[in-house]
């Protein structure tokens, strides 16, 4: 295997690429039991006669590659496979995966991530390193890929995607539900939930919205939801065009730590349906813009998906008659005055990476750059940045030159005591 990130070293494979993935799985809520097959279309990306795909807490039972049968190891973290004829760079192959098992959370330094059992259902969080407990995968933050999911479950279930759903047939006693993700996605970024869910349609101008939720928590999410379309017409002031097929908000009866975004969806608790949670409804639905449209190519550059996200949860704040952003940038200037100055924002380290000071510090950053440039120019770079790079990869070193080009020496120096050194700065 050839690694890929030192913030996460042992997942990925940089000797190739996926360009789709098509998932065949069966759950059975029950039980546990989780089959699959994963056909996956890839490029080499480097001379290679052997790949590693990301597995964890499954088993493979049989692997071709193109057609063939091929020899595969599993190790901790995934199955090693032999390919029948080395690979140059841009030469294309398949991956066809059968694969079963119980699946469960893996352990990492953020905590468990993945597939996690529920007492009446079972949902997915990824990020950053959870894919692999439900099929197998290049786990990389670059390696965007498209996607169509099959899931059957058995009634009352009912499985849920990130995607559009296209179909839904009957496998005997089990619903079988498909639904297809035709933007680059990166694989943390994919999603499955299962519960006993109904499905509420969100009028939102030029947007197909819904909300997914038990039956029985139909109003309290329709109230927790109710902003929804005035949230996603600021931010398509702020950010442009809605960037995703569809915009999913899930609810599960279960409380939850925090939120979780996916491409085009995102996952509440129930206890986040209680209004003083709007705020995060607001920077999840910012993920569609920044994080999932906008993506990052490696993990040390994750304040560009966090704290443009908390950012934009000032503004919704700002515009929808709550504190204004400049408040909210007083407030935790003070408060993470009073923590350690010992991260760096540009470089935060793994063990940082989800430090809530790398959200509020980049949020920090981001109205400094607003206060130094004012608000013309900065909203119009904020719905340049975002449009430019809609879909696309980026890195800290893409936003100093984007800075540097729209706002000179001064803004681009201002953006360097922000991200590179562990001191404060001051934010006027």
């Amino acid at each position: 295997m050839t690694p890929v990130s030192a913030y996460t070293p042992g997942s990925g494979d940089a000797a190739f690429d996926v360009e789709s993935y098509d998932l065949d799985l069966t759950y059975r809520v029950r039980t546990n039991r989780l089959e699959g097959r994963a056909l996956l279309h890839a490029v080499a990306a480097l001379p290679t006669d052997r790949i590693r795909l990301d597995l964890v807490g499954l088993r493979a039972g049989a692997i071709r590659v193109d057609g063939d049968p091929v020899t595969f190891r599993h190790d901790a973290r995934g199955v090693r496979i032999a390919l029948p004829t080395s690979l140059q760079p841009g030469e294309r192959f398949s991956v066809d995966v059968t694969y079963a098992g119980t699946p469960r959370p893996r352990r990492s330094p953020w905590g468990t991530l993945g597939w996690e059992e529920l007492d009446d259902g079972a949902l997915v969080a990824s990020q950053p390193v959870g894919a692999p407990t439900w099929f197998p995968c290049n786990d990389r933050p670059d390696d965007r890929a498209t996607y169509r999911v099959t899931l059957a479950t058995d009634a009352p279930y009912r499985a849920i995607a990130t995607g559009v759903l296209v179909g839904t047939r009957r496998r005997g006693r089990l619903e079988a539900r498909t639904f297809e993700l035709r933007v680059p996605t990166a694989t943390y970024l994919v999603a499955a939930h299962v519960g006993r869910f109904a499905t509420t349609p969100v009028a939102v101008p030029g947007v197909e919205a819904e909300l997914v939720h038990p039956p029985e928590l139909a109003a309290q999410t329709a109230r927790a939801f109710a902003p929804l379309a005035r949230m996603v017409a600021v931010f398509e002031d702020v950010f442009g065009p809605y960037p995703q097929e569809r915009c999913t908000m899930v609810v599960t009866p279960d409380v939850l730590e925090i939120p979780l975004e996916a491409q085009g969806m995102a996952l509440f608790g129930v206890n986040h349906l209680a209004p003083s949670f709007e705020r995060l409804i607001a920077h999840e639905l910012a993920h569609q813009w920044v994080g999932n449209s906008v993506g990052i190519r490696d993990w040390r550059d994750i304040w560009l998906n966090e704290g443009f996200a908390c950012y934009a949860e000032w503004l919704w704040s700002e515009r929808s008659g709550g504190a204004v952003a400049a408040t909210h940038a007083a407030l935790h200037w003070e408060r993470v005055a009073g923590e350690p100055a010992d991260l760096i924002l540009s470089d935060p380290g793994p063990k940082a990476m989800f430090d809530d000071r790398v959200y509020k510090r980049g949020a920090l950053a981001l109205h400094a750059l607003r206060l130094t440039v004012g608000d013309v120019a900065f909203f119009r770079f904020l719905r340049d940045w975002t449009t430019v790079h809609r879909h696309q990869l980026v890195g800290t070193d893409d936003f100093r030159l984007a800075v540097a080009a729209s706002f000179g020496p001064a803004a681009e120096a201002l953006l360097h005591r922000w991200l590179d050194g562990a001191a404060l700065p001051p934010l006027g």
